[in-house]
């Protein structure tokens, strides 16, 4: 399902810049040379053995003073000799020292608080934008078990799914308790995330999808802000299936003892707990979770009453396989060495998206050979280039 681009780097790159404008801005007046008048050191000398000077500011380089009933500031060079600080405190005049390392800290706690208030901006802005933010609902996915090749054993499994979200009063009329949560699990690049779009159309249902990436964060707690906020929008838009991919990186089983990242999953793991403890089996709202490592996830989620159904969605078998290389050679032409019995041995174990890279590769090098035929060469050396192994037996 195809996304909108993000505003959020350019945004990004302005708040970047802003920080930076800032920062510069700071070094230039930590830097910015004083704007008094300049006279020579005489005509200090002169002023100050009348008694006239009454303030002064001792510079590396230079001397700040200001004379009795006059605002204005005066620089002179500093004449940097033994006892210079004492004759000024011997004439009266009250004295103030300004050295680099003055300076040199000015620039580092300048430096040190835009760095302080612009993350905790930063991590203002993101909850904000987050809070703006709603998850996507598609009304229609587009995808129905009809469009998915093969897999009828898993198909007939999920039509008591598909019957049950259609129907959550008559289960529960006849004491039958809705599930809460399935999980889809199996390796990749076998259509999980493809079943989970038949069943929110064969249900009649919307679709709101989802990964684990989405609710990882640098910052504590927002995960389980993002959580929260998902199932705010899936009742919202009940009846709606509700589709996590990559699951175990939110949902792996709990450390207690681990790093800020394990705590922070922790807290992922325990909102989702309580948000599938807090609707009921008839609110219309179920929750179907891929993963390629069941034995990962926590047992709390996958304990009866949450993610409490799994489904295999498992490597093609060979009627699957069958249907899969009908489809994906449909239009093409097989040379008498390649079959279609044959692509469907030598495919055994593949996954369905591994054979539709296979025989697309297989076609593209049929055309770079200036044929339209693929035979036996092409496919090998397709299954080397998308780096698959075939079981050639024939």
């Amino acid at each position: 399902m195809a996304k909108n681009a993000s505003p959020f780097p350019a945004r990004r790159l302005i708040l970047g810049a802003l920080a930076v404008i800032l920062c510069v801005a700071a070094l230039v007046v930590a830097f910015m040379p004083s704007s008094g008048t300049q006279v020579s050191y005489p005509q200090f000398v002169s002023e100050l053995q009348a008694g006239k000077v009454t303030q002064a500011r001792i510079g590396d380089s230079q001397v700040s003073y200001w004379l009795e009933g006059d605002d204005q500031e005066y620089i002179t060079d500093n004449p940097d000799y033994d006892g210079f600080k004492a004759d000024l405190l011997l004439a009266g005049v009250e004295v103030e020292e300004e050295s680099a390392q003055d300076t040199f800290v000015l620039v580092t706690d300048v430096l040190f608080y835009g760095v302080f208030f612009g993350v905790l901006i930063w991590g203002a802005y993101k909850a904000l934008t987050f809070q703006r933010s709603t998850f996507k609902v598609v009304r229609r996915t587009g995808v129905s078990f009809a469009d998915i090749a093969g897999m009828e054993s898993l198909k007939r499994e999920l039509t008591q799914v598909v019957d049950m979200m259609k129907n959550p009063q008559a289960y529960a009329a006849r004491g039958i308790r809705p599930p809460r949560g399935v999980v889809l699990e199996g390796p990749p690049g076998n259509g999980k995330t493809l079943f989970a779009k038949a069943l929110a159309t064969e249900c009649g249902v919307r679709f709101i999808a989802t990964r684990g990436a989405d609710f990882q964060s640098a910052l504590m707690s927002l995960g389980a802000m993002k959580i929260r906020s998902l199932f705010k929008t899936a009742r919202k838009k009940r009846p709606c299936i509700v589709f996590i991919d990559e699951f175990d990186s939110i949902g792996e089983r709990r450390n207690y003892a681990g790093t800020g990242v394990d705590k922070e999953n922790n807290r992922i793991i325990t909102t989702m707990l309580n948000e599938m403890d807090g609707f009921s089996t008839t609110d219309g709202v179920l929750v179907i979770a891929a993963t390629n490592s069941y034995a990962s996830l926590d047992g709390a989620l996958v304990r009866p009453g949450r993610f409490d159904l799994k489904y295999t969605v498992g490597m093609p078998d060979a009627a699957t396989r069958r249907e899969l290389v009908r489809i994906y050679t449909k239009g093409r032409v097989l040379a008498s060495n390649v079959t279609s019995e044959l692509l469907v041995s030598w495919t055994a174990g593949l996954s369905c998206a591994a054979i539709e890279a296979l025989l697309n590769e297989a076609q593209s090098l049929a055309l770079l050979s200036e044929s339209c035929v693929i035979d036996r060469d092409d496919v090998i050396r397709a299954a080397e280039k998308v780096q698959v192994k075939l079981k050639l037996q024939g």
